[in-house]
């Protein structure tokens, strides 16, 4: 169900051996030459990888509008940390509280709101009625809210219940105490999950076919890096300025000013190239098939929350999906919280543990970066099913790989001893490549595969099934992996203890993840092979 309206630009091409991208994108006069038996020069090599000018009308516009976003959202991601952490009578531990006791069940009441906007309105008034109001939101948190906290955050009272309560009741008092800053973290939050995850990957989804995206979706993660390094040399500039500020000024208020300004600056950016896409970009017959998206327009089915819930759980191809962003967000929550454990343990002073990350984060951009670039090869010589797989794979391996170290510490004395390190450093160093190989797959295949499968749908399954997984399945991910270790803890008395039982959980997930993967591919096969009957017909 709900493979109606499959995509009808060249699906033929999964059902044999992927063209190079040379090829596909070779113009008329390198194929002319070849075809004179001519050796091509320099210039037309290059001229042969240039996306054509139809292609770059809609390419580099999306890939602003992705730069924008996400360098928005690396500013808020450090941001919303820094508030809940550093509030008064707060600290790390009411994270988890929020994520899965706040953001959760907002992330599920904006699925709904969504549903009904997608039946009321079209695909460009959603957009704007879903990012304008994180702008105005995050603006008035820095001009107005923040300024205001000691008036607005009812401290006295919650001391009151404080003194009244077991002191197991202080995570959720936190959150009622710092309101805002719990108000500000969930936004934050959902600004990856609806902006990012849901709008710009639906949008982009629209406009883009699958050979394209198989050129073009595992290219896009690299600006996840670039705007990386570009916002966090503007929060570095930022930290700066704030020390040569005057006695008497609130640094960090300041510094949240500038910080909100520059999102506010990336977002209206994001509108404007949204509003040149749809002037220029989704009128050109040249750049998207008008009649398809016509007929889009008009199949357009009018459903209530009830008949959607329904309409998702009957269909597997959305099951799939869920199964497959649910089961990362388990499988790498349940890894990194017991890594960052051992890292503690062999790093507890905060300078060496904050070098070690330092180090951490820099493999982690390389290894993405040239994930990225072998993503495209892996989705035009193999084919969807096979990249879809290697993420699983490489989480299943080396997770895996890092529990044995911790669960066989003796057994691996001898190898720790012999390689110069302790079993401890050893399953950090494992922990650590884990962590780089299960992001850096991450962001290279499994998001493409994640964001092509969604291509064929029809226009309902394509809105609400997105907005379904994406919304919900990622915190639903991260928090089920919390429970799980929450659990655990509970009942045996530590995360050391629950290692065996974590690592069991762990292969039992990435043995779902590989059925639902496995059920997906043939799935969107058979969607693009009848979408090639439809077009010979």
């Amino acid at each position: 169900m709900g493979l109606k309206n499959p995509l009808r630009n060249a699906a033929s091409q999964l059902k044999r051996p992927f063209r190079s991208s040379t090829q596909i994108q070779m113009s008329d006069a390198a194929i002319s030459a070849e075809d004179g038996g001519e050796k091509k020069g320099f210039f037309q090599k290059m001229k042969s990888v240039i996306p054509p000018a139809n292609e770059r009308k809609k390419l580099i516009p999306l890939a602003l509008m992705f730069f924008c976003i996400l360098f928005n959202y690396t500013i808020l991601r450090d941001t919303k940390d820094v508030l809940m952490v550093t509030a008064p009578k707060s600290g790390a531990e009411v994270i988890p509280f929020i994520k899965t006791y706040v953001n959760l069940p907002v992330a599920i009441g904006f699925t709904a709101m969504y549903s009904k906007l997608c039946d009321k309105m079209d695909q460009k008034q959603v957009f704007y009625t879903c990012t304008i109001p994180f702008l105005f939101f995050f603006g008035a948190f820095a001009w107005l809210i923040f300024p205001n906290t000691g008036m607005l955050h009812p401290h006295g009272f919650c001391d009151m219940l404080a003194a009244a309560l077991p002191a197991g009741f202080s995570a959720p008092l936190s959150i009622i105490r710092n309101w805002s800053y719990a108000i500000f973290y969930v936004m934050a939050e959902m600004w990856g999950s609806v902006v990012a995850s849901l709008l710009f990957w639906s949008f982009a989804n629209e406009v883009t076919t699958v050979d394209e995206a198989k050129k073009y979706y595992p290219l896009f993660g690299m600006g996840a890096n670039v705007a990386l390094i570009f916002s966090g040399q503007y929060v570095k500039w930022v930290s700066k300025m704030r020390a040569n500020l005057p006695p008497g000024v609130d640094p960090w208020g300041v510094s949240l000013k500038y910080l909100m300004a520059a999102i506010i600056g990336g977002g209206t950016t994001m509108l404007g190239l949204f509003k040149y896409m749809q002037d220029k970009v989704m009128t050109d017959p040249a750049c998207i098939d008008q009649e398809k998206q016509q007929a889009k327009k008009k199949k357009k089915t009018k459903m209530g929350m009830r008949e959607s819930a329904k309409f998702l759980m009957n269909s597997p191809y959305i099951r799939d999906l869920a199964t497959l962003v649910i089961s990362y967000g388990m499988c790498i929550n349940i890894v990194e919280v017991s890594w960052k454990a051992k890292l503690k343990m062999a790093y507890p002073d905060p300078n060496a543990y904050s070098s070690f990350m330092g180090n951490f984060s820099s493999a982690t951009g390389t290894v993405t970066l040239i994930m990225m670039l072998l993503g495209r090869t892996i989705f035009e010589k193999f084919g969807w099913k096979k990249a879809a797989m290697v993420t699983p794979t490489m989480i299943g391996v080396t997770g895996l790989a890092f529990f044995a170290l911790n669960i066989f510490a003796p057994t691996f004395a001898p190898v720790a001893a012999a390689l110069g390190t302790s079993p401890l450093m050893l399953a950090v160093l494992v922990g650590a490549a884990q962590n780089i190989l299960s992001k850096s797959s991450k962001y290279s295949l499994f998001d493409p595969c994640k964001e092509m499968a969604y291509i064929p749908l029809d226009q309902d399954s394509k809105t609400k099934g997105k907005a379904a997984v994406d919304v919900i399945g990622n915190p639903l991910g991260k928090s089920g992996g919390s429970l799980i270790q929450q659990a655990l803890i509970f009942a045996v008395g530590s995360l050391a203890a629950a290692t065996p039982y974590l690592a069991g959980i762990l292969g039992v997930l990435v043995f779902f993840w590989y059925k639902a993967a496995n059920s997906l591919g043939d799935q969107f096969e058979k969607a693009m092979e009848a979408d090639a009957a439809t077009a010979a017909a």
